[in-house]
């Protein structure tokens, strides 16, 4: 099933870019929603007018308070099925890019040595969310060790970090995959996966690279570090020889990210590996 998926997904590129959320609609849930409750107020009250004393009102178009009813209730009809076409079509991509993503996880699985590909399990849906609707969120900013983490967290991703940063990759690598076997629920996560891709970068371990960078864009894929995560992933992608799945993943870079710095980077990787 995954890989039927698989071949579905790469067939059609315009599903990611469906996942740039600001091109969805123009129209907000959020704005349909409240036009909705505005309008479900002033039905009320026109009731209320219709049998007290029937005078007319503002501001909606009728020559009468029954007919000025009647248009908002047309509105509000047209309001309400305007939503619900917009939730399912949010819904629609939520699904398409979840099963996009777990093919991926499932292809990187396959390429290393030691992966189960029956543990993976099923792949959390995207924005967070099972059967509901996703509201777009923000691209978060980069979180600084602080307060808000458990005791000896943001020493322990220190400690990584200056592994990483000195060269010694191996020892990089360790920590950064003790980090996340200690603290799974980390605001940290995406930078601890993506340092240990960097780190296996270093070593040469392009398989568990690619896997690295691939649980970094998992944790948060609209956040501060989803580009540099898709980078590296559609590079190691590359080096494995997975070429179509490399260039479908760094034209989402340009795609999704397009103010990243990282684009043209992303672009002369895929001019490098031929991408079409």
């Amino acid at each position: 099933m995954r890989r039927a998926l698989l071949l579905l997904c790469v067939a059609w590129p315009g599903v990611w870019p469906a996942l740039a959320w600001g091109q969805a609609d123009p129209a907000a849930l959020s704005d349909i929603r409240g036009q909705i409750a505005t309008l479900a107020q002033e039905i009320q009250g026109l009731r209320g007018e219709l049998t007290a004393s029937g005078q007319l009102t503002q501001g909606v178009a009728g020559n009468t308070p029954l007919e000025r009813l009647n248009a908002i209730e047309a509105e509000l009809q047209r309001l309400t099925s305007r939503t619900e076409e917009l939730e399912f079509r949010i819904n629609r991509v939520v699904t398409d890019g979840t099963n996009r993503l777990g093919d991926l996880q499932f292809r990187v699985c396959e390429l290393e040595e030691g992966c189960d590909v029956s543990q993976l399990g099923d792949t959390p849906a995207l924005g967070g969310t099972e059967g509901t609707t996703v509201v777009p969120a923000e691209p978060v900013a980069p979180v600084d060790p602080g307060p808000a983490l458990a005791v000896n967290e943001g020493a322990d991703f220190e400690r990584a970090e200056g592994a990483l940063a000195s060269g010694d990759f191996q020892g990089a690598a360790d920590l950064f995959a003790a980090f996340v076997a200690a603290y799974p629920g980390s605001p940290l996560m995406p930078r601890a996966h993506l340092g240990r891709g960097a780190a296996l970068d270093g070593l040469g371990d392009a398989s568990n690279a690619a896997r690295a960078y691939l649980d970094s864009f998992s944790s948060d894929p609209s956040g501060a570090f989803a580009a540099d995560a898709l980078l590296g992933l559609g590079r190691n992608l590359g080096t494995l020889g997975q070429v179509p799945d490399a260039c479908v993943t760094l034209a989402e870079i340009g795609t999704r990210f397009p103010a990243s710095a990282l684009v043209g980077q992303a672009q002369a990787e895929a001019r490098a590996l031929g991408c079409p």
